[in-house]
């Protein structure tokens, strides 16, 4: 992780290569690797890389809509009451204010490219959250941008 401040403005055009530039900002939260793809004002891209038994427990993001497309694996996803699965291929859609998680329940890793419109202050947060281990401190620093967390046991089966 470089500790370089991200910045938002408009898209610019172009190509970002492989091995070149934002790919070089990672964050790791709790166990997962979140590499970042793309960021304006209007959108924020990143990939993650979940080891099996990790998640992300229920939340809301009341300003964004989220979506995933899955890239390698199986995502076990709650997704406003109903627990479902996506794998390669699939595409996730979360408008703002769905209660939504998703989970690596598998024994192989997964892989997904999520992003979220407009993109908020996501980035800020996982600024914050990266190598942080407690996951309390997560949820509280996660409010403060615009992702609120459940309570924990308000979902069956998270």
């Amino acid at each position: 992780m470089t500790g370089d401040e991200i910045v938002l403005g408009p898209l610019p055009k172009g190509i970002t290569l492989a091995q070149e530039g934002m790919r070089k900002k990672v964050w790791n939260v709790l166990g997962h690797t979140y590499t970042m793809k793309a960021a304006s004002d209007s959108s924020f891209a990143f990939e993650t890389y979940d080891p099996p038994g990790t998640g992300v427990p229920p939340h809301v993001h009341p300003t964004q809509d989220e979506h995933i497309y899955v890239v390698e694996g199986v995502f076990t996803l709650y997704l406003d009451g109903e627990w479902t699965t996506a794998g390669p291929g699939d595409t996730v859609r979360m408008p703002r204010n769905l209660p939504h998680a998703y989970y690596n329940r598998s024994d192989a890793p997964t892989r997904g490219l999520f992003w979220v419109s407009p993109a908020g202050r996501l980035a800020a947060l996982f600024d914050q959250l990266h190598d942080l281990t407690d996951p309390e401190e997560v949820v509280r620093r996660s409010a403060l941008h615009d992702v609120d967390f459940l309570p924990p046991g308000a979902v069956e089966g998270a």
